[in-house]
């Protein structure tokens, strides 16, 4: 019989920064809740690994000598592990001591869920950085109530599709069921991908308003690069071809939505990296089998053809710098570009990129 402390595998990927790490580590070391901490260091270009063994003794560390990508990094650590619950946590997140503990919570009182979203919080702990992902029926993610007053936690009607890529909590059961995050997704989008496939399995999801973690990522920005542009493409690419779109007037909404989104990238960034990386997003999935149609009541239809488009421009500010979140993916070994397209650290953001 597994100890309370191997009930619940807490996996957290990252690439350098080790600062970050160490403060989300002692948040992890301060909660409640009894659990094993993997850290997957993916090829980390300064001495985070030693750092760790020398200072986090107690963590294991799974060591990927290539630069794999955020969801591979994540699913390298997820079959380290062995916990029934597993919580994945981004190394610029901050949990409050009960976090871990309400997270699962949700999962041991209902077999019938499969995913928690807790809710993250921006670093003054007034306003949402994100409460799980809301999708909406074109199949772009956004973080759930992102700018929105904490009270909005409670109040919301926004139809909850699962975690957002910040943090969140999975039942191993129903994570192994779906075989964990698609590693075509190099970078962005397999947050919402996973959420549409444990829907389509027939995994519940919940959230945990209780569960708080403090983004402390999301107060710098990072350059948004070409090649960030591409990936987040080349995500929306492949997510379109092995997704089924539910009816003719969403596929007119869908390719009204893209054109004006990659011709905006195009005039404002003056070249053709979001229609490149669709592209080679679309063939990726050449020959791939098509999802299952996502249940209805996953996407939220109040999301309007205007609302999406508004929601995409609040991605990215004026001045083609990313948001808060986009920061946080770094492209795998030799996807950079020589702007240096590195986002700061492993984390993620599920709202939809140009």
């Amino acid at each position: 019989m597994p100890t309370p402390a191997e009930e619940i595998d807490v996996v957290i990927p990252v690439h350098g920064h080790y600062a970050l790490t160490a403060r989300c580590l002692a948040s992890l070391a301060a909660q409640t809740e009894p659990h094993r901490v993997i850290v997957v260091d993916d090829a980390s270009p300064d001495d985070t690994r030693e750092r760790l063994a020398r200072e986090w003794p107690q963590v294991t560390v799974v060591a990927l000598e290539v630069n794999r990508g955020f969801a591979n990094a994540v699913n390298a650590g997820v079959h380290a592990g062995r916990g029934e619950f597993i919580v994945l946590l981004n190394n610029d997140v901050e949990l409050e001591r009960d976090a871990v503990g309400e997270m699962v919570a949700p999962l041991r009182a209902d077999a019938a869920v499969g995913s928690v979203a807790p809710l993250i919080v921006k670093p003054a702990r007034e306003v949402i950085d994100s409460f799980g992902l809301v999708i909406d029926p074109t199949l772009a993610g956004f973080s759930r109530l992102h700018g929105e007053p904490l009270s909005s936690a409670v109040a919301t009607r926004l139809r909850l599709a699962g975690p957002e890529g910040t943090a969140g909590a999975f039942r191993r059961a129903a994570w192994e069921a779906v075989n964990g995050f698609d590693p075509h997704l190099i970078a962005y989008h397999e947050d919402v991908d996973l959420a549409l496939r444990l829907a389509v399995a027939g995994w519940q999801t919940a959230g945990a308003v209780r569960a708080i973690g403090v983004h402390i990522g999301s107060a710098t920005y990072g350059r948004r690069s070409a090649t960030v542009r591409r990936l987040a493409g080349h995500s929306r690419g492949y997510m379109l071809r092995r997704w089924p779109s539910a009816g003719m007037r969403l596929i007119v909404r869908v390719v009204l939505t893209e054109t004006i989104v990659v011709l905006g990238d195009c005039l404002l960034q003056r070249d053709l990296e979001a229609i490149r990386g669709r592209l080679q997003g679309w063939s990726a999935a050449r020959g791939l089998p098509r999802r299952g149609r996502p249940p209805l009541e996953t996407l939220e239809f109040t999301l309007t053809l205007r609302a999406g488009l508004a929601l995409r421009c609040r991605a990215v500010d004026p001045r083609g710098r990313a948001t808060p979140g986009e920061q946080s993916r770094r492209p795998p070994e030799g996807r950079e570009d020589a702007q240096g397209g590195d986002p700061d650290d492993a984390s993620g953001d599920a709202e939809e990129l140009l």
